[in-house]
Protein backbone atom coordinates (compact mmCIF):
# COMPACT_ATOMS: atom_id res chain seq x y z
CA UNK A 1 0.00 0.00 0.00
CA UNK A 2 1.73 3.42 -1.02
CA UNK A 3 0.28 5.00 1.85
CA UNK A 4 1.93 2.99 4.17
CA UNK A 5 5.57 3.66 2.31
CA UNK A 6 4.60 7.27 2.75
CA UNK A 7 4.68 7.10 6.88
CA UNK A 8 7.06 4.67 7.90
CA UNK A 9 9.44 7.59 9.69
CA UNK A 10 10.25 7.17 13.26
CA UNK A 11 8.07 10.10 13.82
CA UNK A 12 4.57 10.30 12.31
CA UNK A 13 4.60 13.31 10.02
CA UNK A 14 1.01 14.29 11.49
CA UNK A 15 3.09 15.14 14.72
CA UNK A 16 5.27 17.82 12.88
CA UNK A 17 2.71 20.80 13.36
CA UNK A 18 2.66 20.34 16.66
CA UNK A 19 6.10 19.57 17.55
CA UNK A 20 7.69 22.75 15.47
CA UNK A 21 5.26 25.68 17.12
CA UNK A 22 6.32 24.09 21.12
CA UNK A 23 10.01 23.50 19.62
CA UNK A 24 10.12 27.47 18.66
CA UNK A 25 8.22 28.41 21.55
CA UNK A 26 10.84 26.25 24.01
CA UNK A 27 13.90 28.05 22.21
CA UNK A 28 11.99 31.59 22.53
CA UNK A 29 11.80 30.77 26.04
CA UNK A 30 15.39 29.88 26.30
CA UNK A 31 16.27 33.18 24.88
CA UNK A 32 14.04 35.67 26.43
CA UNK A 33 15.51 34.07 29.76
CA UNK A 34 12.19 32.62 31.25
CA UNK A 35 14.02 29.06 32.11
CA UNK A 36 11.18 27.19 33.74
CA UNK A 37 9.04 28.01 31.42
CA UNK A 38 11.17 26.73 28.90
CA UNK A 39 11.85 23.60 30.80
CA UNK A 40 8.09 22.93 30.79
CA UNK A 41 7.35 23.90 27.22
CA UNK A 42 10.48 21.03 26.48
CA UNK A 43 8.85 18.65 28.23
CA UNK A 44 5.58 19.13 26.63
CA UNK A 45 7.64 19.22 23.06
CA UNK A 46 9.45 15.76 24.30
CA UNK A 47 5.74 14.33 25.19
CA UNK A 48 4.40 15.15 22.12
CA UNK A 49 7.57 14.00 20.12
CA UNK A 50 6.81 10.78 21.82
CA UNK A 51 3.65 10.51 21.29
CA UNK A 52 3.97 10.57 17.49
CA UNK A 53 6.30 8.01 17.28
CA UNK A 54 6.23 5.02 14.99
CA UNK A 55 7.72 2.42 15.63
CA UNK A 56 8.47 -1.14 13.64
CA UNK A 57 6.53 -4.43 14.41
CA UNK A 58 7.47 -7.61 13.71
CA UNK A 59 3.92 -9.86 12.45
CA UNK A 60 2.95 -13.15 13.41
CA UNK A 61 3.04 -15.70 10.99
CA UNK A 62 -0.06 -17.37 11.02
CA UNK A 63 -1.69 -16.22 7.65
CA UNK A 64 -5.15 -16.82 9.19
CA UNK A 65 -4.30 -14.89 12.16
CA UNK A 66 -6.34 -11.06 12.45
CA UNK A 67 -3.69 -8.83 14.04
CA UNK A 68 -4.74 -5.77 16.61
CA UNK A 69 -5.02 -2.36 14.57
CA UNK A 70 -4.18 -0.58 17.45
CA UNK A 71 -2.05 -0.28 20.68
CA UNK A 72 -3.67 -0.19 23.78
CA UNK A 73 -5.69 -2.37 26.56
CA UNK A 74 -8.89 -4.39 25.58
CA UNK A 75 -12.08 -3.15 27.17
CA UNK A 76 -14.63 -5.04 25.77
CA UNK A 77 -15.23 -8.40 23.87
CA UNK A 78 -18.66 -9.50 22.94
CA UNK A 79 -21.01 -10.39 19.77
CA UNK A 80 -22.87 -7.04 18.53
CA UNK A 81 -24.17 -6.03 15.38
CA UNK A 82 -21.84 -2.66 13.52
CA UNK A 83 -23.87 0.78 13.75
CA UNK A 84 -22.41 1.29 10.39
CA UNK A 85 -23.95 -2.40 9.08
CA UNK A 86 -27.29 -2.66 11.16
CA UNK A 87 -28.70 -6.43 11.04
CA UNK A 88 -25.16 -8.68 10.77
CA UNK A 89 -23.38 -10.06 13.81
CA UNK A 90 -20.13 -9.58 14.45
CA UNK A 91 -17.87 -10.61 17.08
CA UNK A 92 -16.33 -7.06 18.28
CA UNK A 93 -13.27 -6.16 20.21
CA UNK A 94 -13.30 -2.61 21.76
CA UNK A 95 -9.53 -1.19 22.50
CA UNK A 96 -9.25 1.93 24.85
CA UNK A 97 -5.97 3.83 23.43
CA UNK A 98 -4.30 6.35 26.06
CA UNK A 99 -1.80 8.86 25.40
CA UNK A 100 0.70 6.97 26.15
CA UNK A 101 0.23 4.68 23.52
CA UNK A 102 1.80 4.68 20.59
CA UNK A 103 -1.41 5.80 18.04
CA UNK A 104 -0.15 4.77 14.37
CA UNK A 105 -3.31 1.98 13.20
CA UNK A 106 -2.63 -0.68 11.16
CA UNK A 107 -4.80 -2.62 9.10
CA UNK A 108 -5.60 -5.97 10.92
CA UNK A 109 -6.34 -8.80 7.91
CA UNK A 110 -5.20 -8.46 4.40
CA UNK A 111 -8.08 -7.49 1.71
CA UNK A 112 -9.97 -4.99 -0.49
CA UNK A 113 -11.32 -1.84 1.07
CA UNK A 114 -14.80 -1.71 0.06
CA UNK A 115 -15.66 1.08 2.05
CA UNK A 116 -14.43 4.20 4.09
CA UNK A 117 -16.86 6.21 6.10
CA UNK A 118 -16.42 9.06 8.35
CA UNK A 119 -19.01 10.52 10.34
CA UNK A 120 -18.48 13.41 13.20
CA UNK A 121 -19.94 13.39 16.53
CA UNK A 122 -19.23 13.96 20.30
CA UNK A 123 -16.04 13.95 22.47
CA UNK A 124 -16.83 11.64 25.30
CA UNK A 125 -14.10 9.53 27.46
CA UNK A 126 -13.00 6.82 24.85
CA UNK A 127 -12.99 4.40 27.50
CA UNK A 128 -17.27 4.68 28.26
CA UNK A 129 -19.79 2.58 26.29
CA UNK A 130 -21.77 5.57 24.87
CA UNK A 131 -18.47 6.62 23.15
CA UNK A 132 -18.70 4.14 20.55
CA UNK A 133 -22.35 5.26 19.34
CA UNK A 134 -21.97 9.17 19.76
CA UNK A 135 -18.08 10.15 19.02
CA UNK A 136 -16.30 10.88 15.97
CA UNK A 137 -16.19 8.17 14.11
CA UNK A 138 -14.37 6.51 10.71
CA UNK A 139 -15.29 2.51 9.82
CA UNK A 140 -13.01 0.74 7.34
CA UNK A 141 -14.38 -2.14 5.67
CA UNK A 142 -11.93 -4.97 4.57
CA UNK A 143 -13.32 -7.46 2.42
CA UNK A 144 -11.02 -10.58 2.25
CA UNK A 145 -9.34 -12.56 -0.22
CA UNK A 146 -12.19 -14.94 0.17
CA UNK A 147 -14.78 -12.88 0.72
CA UNK A 148 -15.38 -12.34 4.53
CA UNK A 149 -15.17 -9.40 6.05
CA UNK A 150 -13.63 -7.07 9.22
CA UNK A 151 -14.44 -4.04 10.28
CA UNK A 152 -11.83 -1.48 11.83
CA UNK A 153 -13.35 1.74 13.33
CA UNK A 154 -11.41 4.70 15.20
CA UNK A 155 -13.15 6.27 17.49
CA UNK A 156 -12.26 9.73 18.83
CA UNK A 157 -11.44 10.51 22.46
CA UNK A 158 -12.18 12.93 24.97
CA UNK A 159 -9.04 14.73 24.29
CA UNK A 160 -8.83 13.73 20.88
CA UNK A 161 -9.74 16.13 17.71
CA UNK A 162 -9.15 14.42 14.95
CA UNK A 163 -8.86 11.25 13.35
CA UNK A 164 -6.28 10.45 10.28
CA UNK A 165 -7.05 7.60 7.61
CA UNK A 166 -5.03 7.41 4.82
CA UNK A 167 -7.25 4.80 3.20
CA UNK A 168 -8.93 5.05 -0.10
CA UNK A 169 -12.08 2.89 -1.42
CA UNK A 170 -10.41 -0.11 -3.58
CA UNK A 171 -6.96 0.36 -2.49
CA UNK A 172 -5.63 -3.31 -1.81
CA UNK A 173 -4.07 -3.74 1.83
CA UNK A 174 -1.89 -6.01 3.87
CA UNK A 175 -1.60 -6.93 7.15
CA UNK A 176 0.14 -5.04 9.33
CA UNK A 177 0.69 -1.99 7.25
CA UNK A 178 -0.23 1.56 8.69
CA UNK A 179 -3.61 3.06 7.81
CA UNK A 180 -3.88 6.34 10.36
CA UNK A 181 -4.05 7.23 13.43
CA UNK A 182 -5.63 8.69 16.50
CA UNK A 183 -4.62 12.08 17.73
CA UNK A 184 -4.37 12.08 21.72
CA UNK A 185 -6.17 9.22 23.44
CA UNK A 186 -8.94 7.40 21.60
CA UNK A 187 -10.39 4.09 21.14
CA UNK A 188 -10.24 1.28 18.30
CA UNK A 189 -13.11 -1.48 17.56
CA UNK A 190 -12.38 -4.52 15.58
CA UNK A 191 -15.16 -6.39 13.76
CA UNK A 192 -14.98 -10.11 12.88
CA UNK A 193 -17.10 -12.76 11.47
CA UNK A 194 -18.98 -14.89 13.94
CA UNK A 195 -17.08 -18.11 13.53
CA UNK A 196 -13.64 -16.38 14.30
CA UNK A 197 -11.70 -17.69 16.84
CA UNK A 198 -11.05 -15.57 19.94
CA UNK A 199 -7.75 -14.71 21.40
CA UNK A 200 -8.43 -12.38 23.39
CA UNK A 201 -10.37 -11.34 26.42
CA UNK A 202 -11.08 -8.12 28.35
CA UNK A 203 -8.04 -6.87 30.02
CA UNK A 204 -5.58 -8.29 27.80
CA UNK A 205 -2.85 -5.49 26.75
CA UNK A 206 -2.37 -5.35 22.69
CA UNK A 207 -0.14 -3.83 20.21
CA UNK A 208 -0.85 -2.62 16.70
CA UNK A 209 0.18 -4.58 14.21
CA UNK A 210 1.86 -7.40 16.57
CA UNK A 211 -1.29 -9.42 18.90
CA UNK A 212 -3.33 -11.96 17.01
CA UNK A 213 -6.86 -10.79 18.35
CA UNK A 214 -8.44 -13.73 16.69
CA UNK A 215 -8.18 -16.25 14.08
CA UNK A 216 -10.11 -16.87 10.78
CA UNK A 217 -11.77 -20.29 10.42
Amino acid sequence: MQSDEKHRSLIISEGVPFIIPLGVATVAAFVAGFTWIGVLILLATLFVIWFFRNPERTMPENPLQIISPADGRVIGVEEAASIEYPGRSFLKISIFMNVFNVHVNRIPFSGEVVTVRYKPGKFLSANLDKASALNERNTVLIRTDDGREIITVQIAGLIARRIVCWLKEGMKVTKGERFGLIRFGSRVELFLPTDSILLVKTGDKVRAGETPIGELT
